[in-house]
């Protein structure tokens, strides 16, 4: 029986460095933005600390009064993809309106340029 908690935290250490090491790569090609990498490192050492600091999930949730250890990630994974996609939506209005204001900008130029073509067809 003293295996299968040995065995697991081992393929959970391996699953979180491996999961790290994608994010890494991910990075160096330009796939995903430094700002947002900073979540998921973070978010994958809590995990290998975990793994490695077995007791510590315990020792924290009888801290915090949590009578299920288990229960305190998923409250946390619950918060911290909540405080995402709040980041998410604060990023996407932004972008939104700087789609808006460029269009706008787009069609003034656009204006202009038709403009221009009218005066120099009208002087020729």
């Amino acid at each position: 029986m003293a295996v299968l908690p040995t065995t697991i935290q081992l393929i959970s250490i391996i699953g979180a460095a491996l999961f790290m090491l994608i994010i890494f790569r991910l990075i160096a090609k330009g796939k995903l933005r430094e700002e947002y990498s900073i979540v998921w490192i973070l978010c994958t050492l809590l995990l290998i600390i975990f793994s490695i600091w077995r007791k510590g999930l315990e020792k924290i949730a009888l801290f915090l009064g949590v009578y299920y250890a288990p229960s305190l990630i998923f409250l946390g994974a619950f918060f911290a993809v909540a405080i995402f996609l709040v980041h998410l939506s604060l990023v996407n209005s932004k972008l939104q309106n700087q789609i808006k204001s460029l269009a706008h900008e787009i069609a003034f130029i656009k204006n202009e340029i038709d403009s221009q073509k009218k005066k120099s067809e009208e002087n020729a």
